[in-house]
């Protein structure tokens, strides 16, 4: 079901309010890209920072400017379980495909808590879900074991987003679960290796700004072409690893605005990039002719 590119879109601001045509252009340019689908509200669309209402229109809108062309799949996870449902429910309400669910952070919950909050928010909602794993941020991961679980007590549950870092954690995990479960690589870095070893995509910060190069990088990897797949990574790979340069999504949001396509605007506690890291940046787009 979850087999392609999805962007992890960016939330664009001007005056630290929602700029909504901005966000339309984006969503657009995603669509051309011929991206698989769209992921707003997630961690790159600083939903920490986003107010409740804020949160359900950044949703609306994807789906009202999607129109039904690429997938929407809603960010909707958080550390409080009635939140993440509360969430959730709602994204099925305003049309989404499905919806991205990140790990409860900060909360540090033992594995059987993260299942009960997983197959909490499972039952709540008819809406395919996506686990999102990605323990640099919330600390915890989610097992395998766990995971294992939660694909065979909840039906809806039928991808995940891993975002650990580690090739060896995809192995075990596309060891231990079910063929029609989807791995997707969150990391724009380690597609390549991941998909080597069963991940059926990304879940991309990179395709904000290379939609059309990150979708041939992965059609290359689900047809086995590696030399192709290998030859796009190792020509984007500084872009990759200098999009986190500093806190994401920072970076991306600064290449943006370079484009001309929005503000770099974020909200505190993240802050513009700082003049060394922007110079990196700047030089990574020039080299590669997006600015």
């Amino acid at each position: 079901m979850f087999s392609g590119t999805f962007t992890a879109l960016v939330t664009p601001f001007r005056n630290d309010q929602l700029d909504e045509e901005a966000f339309s252009q984006l969503v657009e340019a995603q669509v051309a890209g011929g991206i698989t689908g769209i992921v707003p509200v997630g961690t790159t669309g600083e939903s920490p920072t986003l107010t409740h209402d804020e949160h359900l229109r950044v949703i609306e809108l994807a789906v009202q400017f999607a129109k039904g062309r690429t997938m929407v799949i809603a960010g909707t996870g958080s550390n409080c379980t009635r939140e993440a449902i509360e969430y959730t429910q709602a994204a099925e309400q305003l049309g989404a495909d499905a919806a991205l669910l990140v790990a409860p952070y900060y909360n540090k919950p033992t594995q059987e808590g993260l299942y009960r909050h997983y197959r909490a928010i499972a039952e709540s909602t008819k809406l395919p879900l996506m686990l999102y794993s990605i323990p640099g941020r919330c600390v915890i991961e989610i097992a395998v074991p766990t995971c294992v679980r939660l694909a065979k007590d909840c039906p809806n549950i039928v991808a995940i987003k891993e975002a650990g870092g580690k090739t060896e954690r995809v192995i075990a995990l596309r060891a231990a679960l079910p063929r029609e479960f989807d791995i997707l690589s969150g990391d724009d870095g380690l597609t390549v290796p991941f998909m080597k070893e069963g991940a059926v995509g990304v879940v991309s910060v990179a395709s904000n700004i290379i939609p059309r190069e990150v979708c041939d990088l992965v059609a290359a990897g689900l047809s086995r072409r590696w030399d192709d797949a290998q030859k796009l990574h190792d020509r984007y790979n500084d872009l990759f690893t200098n999009l986190f340069i500093e806190p994401n999504p920072a970076p991306t949001k600064q290449a943006l605005a370079w484009q001309g396509r929005m503000t770099a605007d974020v909200r505190l506690p993240l802050c513009e990039l700082q003049p060394a890291s922007q110079d990196k940046l700047r030089a990574t787009l020039k080299a590669l002719n997006l600015i």
